[in-house]
């Protein structure tokens, strides 16, 4: 008895689609870290008291390295992600300051 195998060209459109489900769910992930990393940021900027210019904070993981070995920090991507979308202003000296709270995010339907 012979078994019957998939035809060459059904295993070519199976491993494309595999392929294209592997990078759709690899883009889920990456969002899903960024929203995480997000929420890290807004905590910290919220415990560091950083409201408002005059009291901007300095944050270590505003600019990302090339050399930094370990685990990808996606804080740098987040970072720029809130600013650019107003949710954390940024001052002339490179200083980062909440411009929304959290509960406001969340009466606004937006979730960071």
């Amino acid at each position: 008895m012979r078994l019957q195998v998939m035809s060459e060209t059904v295993q070519i459109i199976f491993g494309f689609l595999v392929l294209i489900a592997v990078y759709i769910l690899t883009r889920y992930i990456l969002l899903w870290r960024i929203r995480r990393s997000s929420m890290v940021v807004i905590k910290d900027l919220e415990r560091r008291k950083a409201l408002d210019p005059v009291s901007s904070a300095e944050l270590p993981y505003a600019e990302s390295s090339f050399f930094r070995f370990g685990m990808r920090d996606f804080r740098p991507k987040a970072l720029e992600g809130l600013v650019e979308h107003g949710i954390v202003g940024k001052t002339s000296n490179g200083r980062y300051f909440l411009m929304k709270k959290i509960r406001d995010l969340e009466a606004e339907g937006v979730r960071p």
